[in-house]
């Protein structure tokens, strides 16, 4: 059985991917901002010469065009050829987990795989979306949990209830990839039916999955810190030699702090959150194929969830006539059994 170490330095081709998507991204951002930095300039020299060249509104309203734009880029390069990477990404972590070995020509496997399960990027987006979504209501459930019994009552306990539901939303948002490695596992069902099985697997292995959340947390924002100062420093001194921080003003700091974050973001998708998804994506995939489904528990999650509720429902619809399921939330939610808490 390969660890989570080998399987990362194995699939390092993904990692790499990543960074260059992230790199066209921030590539084609500095485009972006040379060209409103010029029109700026040839704006204000038309106009009135140089004299009003700090006028804050303009900068403010400049600042704003390039950030709708750099998001706009991020959403394209993400929606055609982002989701290929990730998905891909966890296809590979879930062959090599299940089967013991990474494929040699990774890409066209990787390629082949995603094709055949997903098919468009429409439908990926659709499935992670919802199980993203998922997750998070199910998570949310701490809060109602502790309002019910009192705790918050406790003084000083909100501050600790707050702390761990931010470990706890750093922690969840890789979650989804897990769910979605176990849609290529079962390959034979739909893929909102598999996504669907596959929160149920993460919801009765919380524990076991989300021990090692606080770790996890610690790791994402000590690095993007550190990150986003590396950035930050050497994008202040790159705008302060070319004269932009005197040119641009307060505005000029806001943007090097902007490609900072920019920065720091892609190494921390390209390197970071790769080691973290297969280290989860480990501990996900083998104890995944052992677990018992419980079929009162897709009942639980349709009431905790509206977005489980339709994920789970979109399966049952997708269903080949063979494949047992689990019975369908009733929009009663009368008719459903009481929740009484986790699972075992």
């Amino acid at each position: 059985m390969l660890t989570a170490q080998e399987i990362y330095s194995k699939t390092m081709t993904f990692n790499w991917m990543k960074l260059m998507l992230g790199g066209a991204t921030l590539l084609l951002s500095l485009l972006l901002f040379g060209f409103c930095v010029l029109f700026y300039a040839l704006f204000f020299w038309i106009c009135n010469g140089f004299e009003n060249f700090e006028n804050g509104f303009i900068l403010l309203i400049m600042f704003s065009i390039w950030l709708s734009g750099t998001k706009a880029i991020n959403f394209l390069l993400m929606r055609y050829f982002g989701y290929f990477v990730k998905a891909g990404h966890v296809a590979i972590i879930t062959k090599a987990v299940t089967e013991g070995v990474v494929p040699d020509d990774q890409f066209n496997v990787a390629k082949n795989l995603v094709t055949e399960r997903f098919g468009t990027s429409n439908i990926y987006f659709l499935v992670d979306t919802l199980v993203d979504k998922a997750v998070r209501d199910i998570g949310r459930t701490f809060d109602n949990i502790t309002s019910f019994i009192g705790l918050t009552r406790i003084p000083g306990f909100k501050n600790i209830q707050k702390l761990v539901k931010f470990f706890l939303h750093i922690a969840l948002g890789y979650v989804d990839e897990c769910c979605l490695g176990w849609t290529f596992y079962k390959m034979d069902q739909s893929p909102f039916k598999s996504a669907a099985d596959g929160v149920v697997i993460y919801f009765q292995n919380w524990k076991t999955l989300l021990k090692g959340a606080a770790k996890t947390a610690l790791i994402v924002i000590g690095a993007s810190i550190c990150l986003t100062l590396a950035g930050l420093i050497f994008f202040g001194v790159v705008f302060k030699v070319m004269g932009l921080m005197v040119g641009l003003g307060g505005v000029g700091m806001l943007f090097a702090f902007a490609f900072a974050l920019m920065t720091a973001w892609i190494f921390k998708v390209a390197f970071i959150d790769s080691w973290i998804l297969v280290s989860m994506m480990t501990t996900y995939m083998q104890v995944a194929p052992t677990t018992e489904l419980k079929v009162d528990i897709y009942d639980h999650l349709c009431r905790l969830s509206a977005k489980f509720k339709e994920l789970f429902q979109k399966g049952q619809a997708e269903a080949a006539p063979s494949e047992p399921a689990p019975a369908a939330a009733s929009d009663d939610s009368s008719a459903l059994p009481p929740f009484e808490g986790g699972v075992q």
